[in-house]
């Protein structure tokens, strides 16, 4: 039998099989899972969790539950639905999930009067006409199988606390209902009273069997009380059986209403309950910081879901870490869970990508039922959960199917970006070299072109150039040499400083010595402006390594000749200010533009300006000055020199002459 509808070639194929325990269901799971390969699409398998889902034998639990791992095996994603109506459920979901096929097994369950309910695929077919039903037919299959209903005459299952629960509202409403027929109350006002005591009997008893008894006792206990002759179970007024029965059926009704309605109860709090437990996982998976956070986080969570003890492997390389324990009780079980024979079946499960272990045909004397956690072929980890003889059910298997998939896509969005981390520093580095190469080969080809030029010219044509000549081309080779020399330097001080390899040679020092000593490395340019010095403190003295500041000094000078007009002013001024001293470097040049100011500290960036000489900087003298100032536990700033120009501050810590000395 199969329903058919005309679908555009176009329309994305979904493929649902419905879980059962019947002992066919292993089949229909395979033909489904090969017709979903074979149209292509995704693939579903669902379970329609009912009331009675719990009272199924031991044997019905594990048959679904190999179902439940043969639809994983092959490649399903696992759905559960709660609901009462199983076809309603189905219908439901095909509807919201877009799902273009149901594959379902033919039931041996027969219509053999008009009173009987529909079956499930006469169901299926009336409520979802336009979804193709393709029903799986299996002649090995046991005819004499039969699923077992647990209809209304099965949960007649008294128990006795139930049982004294019905006896003791029985007692207090008939002590109410004589306490209102002795205040005058009629009839009509004491029958709510025994409705109300089967409502609440109901409610406080499980199954049905109480709430039908309760009914019959009530309609009883109010013939023999409050109609006439009392206290005996006969009536004058023949007008009483119509209302007896009215209240018998009242109160059944409602009796069987109030039981539906705790049943559903159950089952919306277990659907918001494993929505709660996925929402919190999902949330505290978010906030972790690493690998062994989002393990952590994982294994709480089951424990708390599952009420079992968890163990937690954690995949490094192509092995197995040491296992962490996660017990549901601080002093309970704990070495027993790491046998051999328990490491064995995590071991096949990170080998194979299968679960093992308890309650799986795979070395199942484990005590541990052994899961991956994966996305697709790469496993992150293996997680054990302690199954003590209490297997799974599908609500258990659902949630955890459902857990260990978000903590694999945490894991694989933690390992992507610190890959994408990764790449971002290769790639930095990479522009680093890459600015390196492209500096040096443009910048260090001019001086020693020059210096090369020069010292051909020289040895061709000593004879013939005269003195004032032959001092100035040596000049330029001392000039161009010393260039090279200062870049080596600072190239090699900024890369020690920067990998922690530099010696610092700390003391007190007078800064305006140190100012006077940098002053005598200025570049030979520095004579074409006007440099001037000021100390306004007359004792002003700063704990540092005296050669690496003079380094700084120098280099913010010879910018500042650079980058400025020949006869621009150049003033370098040094205060104390709070506990530091600030040296400043200002110059009346051209200034530098805003949107070169944030990264004139980088290494290797030169921005559009060029020197006087048409040399370009390879960027190296800001980021060292950076870089030294930051280990003396000071800073270096940049701002405009208005009207125009720029000033370079830096600040280092004060220092105090020990008076031992």
């Amino acid at each position: 039998m199969k329903n058919t509808t005309n679908k555009g070639n176009a329309e994305t194929e979904h493929t649902l099989v419905c879980l059962s325990a019947s002992p066919t269901n292993a089949k229909i799971v395979k033909t489904a899972a090969k017709m979903a390969s074979a149209f292509g699409g995704s693939f579903t398998a669902l379970y329609v969790q009912t009331p009675d889902s719990d009272k199924m034998d031991a044997a019905s639990k594990r048959r679904l539950q190999y179902h439940v791992r043969l639809a994983e095996q092959m490649g399903a994603n696992i759905t559960t639905v709660y609901g009462e109506d199983v076809s309603f459920q189905i219908a439901e979901f095909a509807r919201i999930s877009g799902v273009t096929k149901i594959v379902i097994g033919r039931s041996n369950v027969k219509r053999r009067h008009f009173w009987n309910k529909h079956t499930l695929t006469e169901k299926l077919t009336e409520i979802v006409p336009n979804i193709d039903i393709h029903i799986i037919p299996d002649s090995t299959a046991d005819p004499k199988y039969k699923e077992k209903s647990y209809g209304f005459w099965q949960n007649f299952i008294p128990y006795p606390k139930d049982l004294l629960i019905t006896l003791l509202v029985l007692i207090l409403t008939t002590v109410l209902g004589v306490a209102l027929y002795r205040f005058g109350f009629t009839d009509s006002n004491i029958i709510p009273v025994y409705i109300l005591g089967v409502l609440l009997t109901s409610l406080f008893t499980r199954e049905y069997f109480c709430g039908i008894v309760g009914s019959l006792l009530s309609v009883m206990l109010f013939n023999f009380f409050f109609t006439e002759p009392r206290l005996t179970f006969h009536a004058y007024d023949s007008k009483y059986t119509v209302t007896f029965a009215i209240m018998l059926a009242a109160s059944i009704i409602t009796g069987t209403l109030a039981s539906k309605l705790k049943s559903h109860a159950k089952l919306s709090a277990q659907a918001a309950f494993r929505t709660k437990v996925l929402l919190d996982t999902n949330q505290l998976l978010q906030k972790a910081q690493d690998n062994d956070d989002i393990f952590n986080i994982t294994a709480t969570q089951l424990m708390k879901l599952l009420n079992r003890s968890v163990v937690m492997y954690s995949v490094k390389g192509d092995k197995l870490s040491k296992g962490a324990l996660f017990p549901v009780e601080p002093d309970g079980i704990g070495d027993d869970l790491f046998t051999s024979e328990e490491h064995t079946a995590a071991c096949w499960v990170l080998k194979n990508h299968h679960r093992a272990g308890a309650t799986t045909e795979t070395l199942n004397k484990a005590k541990c039922l052994y899961m991956a956690i994966r996305i697709n072929e790469r496993i992150y980890g293996v997680v054990g959960i302690h199954i003590n003889g209490r297997p799974l059910d599908s609500f258990e298997t659902s949630i955890l199917l459902s857990i260990l998939g978000e903590c694999a896509l945490a894991l694989d969005n933690n390992r992507n970006a610190k890959e994408k981390e990764l790449a971002a520093v290769l790639a930095k580095n990479e522009q680093l070299r890459a600015n390196l190469l492209r500096a040096i080969s443009h910048d260090l080809r001019t001086p020693l072109t020059s210096i090369s030029g020069n010292a051909s010219n020289l040895l061709s044509n000593y004879d013939k150039l005269d003195e004032e000549t032959r001092v100035q081309v040596f000049t330029d080779i001392f000039d161009d040499s010393q260039w090279l020399i200062s870049l080596v330097e600072n190239l090699l001080s900024v890369t020690r400083i920067e990998e922690g390899r530099m010696n610092f040679n700390m003391s007190v020092q007078l800064m305006d010595e140190v100012i006077d000593e940098a002053m005598k490395h200025i570049s030979r340019k520095g004579a074409e402006h006007n440099i001037t010095v000021e100390c306004r403190d007359e004792l002003l003295l700063a704990r540092m390594d005296a050669k690496l500041i003079i380094q700084v000094i120098i280099n913010l000078v010879d910018n500042a000749v650079k980058y400025t007009p020949a006869g621009s002013d150049i003033k370098i001024t040094a205060e104390k200010k709070s506990g530091y001293v600030s040296v400043h470097v200002a110059d009346t040049g051209n200034g530098i533009p805003d949107h070169i100011k944030p990264r004139v500290f980088e290494m290797f960036y030169t921005g559009d300006n060029r020197i006087a000489d048409s040399r370009r900087s390879l960027g190296l003298g800001l980021p060292l000055c950076r870089s030294i100032i930051n280990a003396h536990g000071g800073e270096i700033t940049l701002t405009d020199n208005l009207p125009h120009g720029s000033i370079f501050t830096f600040i280092i810590p004060s220092g105090g002459v020990n008076i031992n000395e």
